[in-house]
C-alpha cells in the first residue's frame, strides 16, 4: 500500500537476481495464489513499507463472484506480461542505459503501478539489480539520463522529470 519492496531470489552460491520493484499501490503474488504455492521469491521492503494482505480463500471467493475483478485481474496479468517481454527485448537488444531506463520507467506503468510518486526512494544497486546491471554501471546510466533530462538524481532518490523521454531513451537502446 506504501514504501517500496523488492521481489528477488539468492542462490545457494550467494548471487541475487532481483525480478521485480514493488512501489506504492502495487499488487503482486497472484500467480503463487492461483498456482495454490508457496512463492517462489523473496519480499523485502526497501523502505518502511505499509503491506496489505488478501486472504487466499477471498482472492479465489472475488475471482469466482466478481466480474470486475476477474477482469482487473487479467488486465493486470496481460500488463505484467507485456512488461517482462518489453524488458527481455531490453535486455537483449538495447544498452546498459537504455536497460536501466527500461527498468527505472518501468516502476511509472500506470496499469501495473498507478500511484507511484515521480521521486522514489531506490538505491544505485538495488537499481542495477532490477535491470541486471553492477552498481557502477547503473551509475552512469543515471548520470547519462540526468544529463539528458529525464531524471533528477537526490540522496538515497530518483525524480523522474520526463517520464516520456525516460521511456524514450528505454526504446532506443
Amino acid at each position: 500500500m506504501d514504501g517500496m519492496l523488492k521481489l528477488d531470489n539468492i542462490t545457494e552460491e550467494g548471487r541475487i537476481s532481483t525480478f521485480a520493484g514493488v512501489p506504492s499501490g502495487a499488487w503482486f503474488g497472484e500467480g503463487s495464489v492461483l498456482k495454490d504455492e508457496p512463492r517462489p521469491y523473496a519480499v523485502t521492503a526497501l523502505t518502511d513499507s505499509v503491506v496489505a494482505l488478501l486472504p487466499r480463500a477471498e482472492f479465489l471467493r472475488l475471482l469466482h463472484e466478481s466480474h470486475p475483478f476477474a477482469l482487473w485481474l487479467i488486465a493486470q496479468l496481460n500488463a505484467r506480461l507485456a512488461h517482462y517481454v518489453a524488458q527481455v527485448q531490453t535486455d537483449r537488444l538495447g544498452d546498459t542505459t537504455a536497460q536501466v531506463a527500461y527498468s527505472l520507467s518501468g516502476l511509472f506503468n500506470d496499469a501495473l503501478f498507478p500511484t507511484t510518486a515521480r521521486r522514489i526512494t531506490l538505491s544505485q544497486e538495488e537499481l542495477g539489480r532490477l535491470s541486471g546491471v553492477s552498481r557502477q554501471v547503473a551509475n552512469r546510466a543515471l548520470q547519462e539520463l540526468q544529463d539528458r533530462g529525464a531524471i533528477r538524481l537526490g540522496y538515497g532518490s530518483i525524480e523522474v522529470i520526463d517520464l516520456k523521454a525516460l521511456q524514450a531513451i528505454a526504446r532506443e537502446g
